[in-house]
C-alpha cells in the first residue's frame, strides 16, 4: 500500500514537471514572437525611406507643371502688352494723318456782282468788300465762281477798278492780279473771258514786271498803238496776240489768282 502510494506521489511529481515545462516553452515562444503591436512598433528604417523616396517623384512632378503654367502665363501677358502698343502706335498714326490731311475748305463770301460803271470810286469798292476777309485756300478746290487751271484758280470780275484798286481787291481775296507765265494760261484766259481785264503786269523803271516782282519774258502784245504802263488781256482777241497797254488809272475788269 505504502508502495503504491510512493509510485502515485512520482507520477504526479512528473505530471507537475511536464505541466513546468509546457509553461516555459508557451513564455518562450511567446517572448521569441512578439504581437502585431510590437512588430508595427520597430517597423524597420529602409520602410521609411522607400516611402519617402517614393513619394518624391510626383512631388517634382507637380512643380514642374506648375512651373510650366506661370511660364506660359508670363509669356501670355507679354505677347498681348505687345499688341496692345503696336494698336495704340497705329492709332496714333492714323489721327495724326487725318488731322494733318483734312481737305475742308472754308467758306469764302464773294463780292456781289454789280456793274458800278466807269464812275466807280474807292468807296464804292470798299462798301463792296466790308464782309470780305482775305486768306489763301486750305485745300485743292477753288471756291465758287473761280475758275480751276493746274494749282491755280482764277477769279475773272464782274465789275470794273483801276489797276491798283484791282490789285487790292485781289489782294483782299488772299491773292493778285493774274500773272500769266505760260502760253497754255494765255489761252485759258482768253477762252473763259468775255471782257478786257487787267493782269498783273505794269510798267515800272523801263520794265515790265509782273505783281510778284518778276520780269516779263513772254510778252502777247497786239500790233496796234497803245500807251500806258499797265497791262489788260482783252479775250475778244487771238490768244497770241491780245495784251493791250493801257492808264492805271482807267477802269477795266480785272483778272485774280490764287494758288494753292
Amino acid at each position: 500500500m505504502e508502495m503504491h502510494e510512493i509510485l502515485k506521489e512520482k507520477e504526479n511529481t512528473k505530471e507537475d514537471e511536464k505541466a513546468s515545462k509546457l509553461m516555459l516553452e508557451v513564455k518562450t515562444e511567446e517572448e521569441v514572437e512578439p504581437g502585431h503591436y510590437s512588430k508595427l512598433q520597430n517597423l524597420p528604417e529602409d520602410i521609411y525611406s522607400e516611402a519617402c523616396l517614393s513619394d518624391f517623384p510626383a512631388k517634382t512632378k507637380a512643380g514642374k507643371q506648375t512651373e510650366g503654367n506661370a511660364r506660359l502665363f508670363r509669356a501670355g501677358c507679354l505677347f498681348l502688352t505687345i499688341i496692345c502698343l503696336v494698336l495704340l502706335l497705329v492709332v496714333i498714326i492714323l489721327a495724326m494723318k487725318l488731322q494733318a490731311g483734312s481737305t475742308i475748305c472754308p467758306e469764302r463770301e464773294e463780292i456781289p456782282a454789280t456793274n458800278s460803271g466807269p464812275t466807280c470810286d474807292y468807296e464804292q469798292c470798299q462798301n463792296q468788300l466790308i464782309n470780305l476777309q482775305p486768306h489763301r485756300l486750305g485745300c485743292q478746290q477753288c471756291a465758287d465762281g473761280w475758275l480751276t487751271f493746274g494749282r491755280t484758280c482764277f477769279y475773272l470780275s464782274t465789275f470794273r477798278l483801276s489797276w491798283d484798286k484791282s490789285q487790292m481787291n485781289c489782294t483782299a481775296r488772299g491773292g493778285s492780279l493774274a500773272v500769266i507765265t505760260s502760253q497754255s494760261i494765255q489761252r485759258f484766259l482768253t477762252m473763259r473771258g468775255i471782257l478786257k481785264y487787267w493782269i498783273g503786269l505794269r510798267h515800272e523803271a523801263d520794265t515790265w514786271k509782273w505783281v510778284n516782282n518778276t520780269a516779263l519774258q513772254k510778252s502777247y502784245w497786239t500790233d496796234g498803238m497803245s500807251q500806258g504802263d499797265c497791262g489788260i488781256l482783252s479775250s475778244e482777241d487771238p490768244s497770241e496776240k491780245n495784251w493791250i497797254k493801257a492808264p492805271c488809272e482807267a477802269f477795266s475788269y480785272f483778272i485774280c489768282q490764287v494758288e494753292f
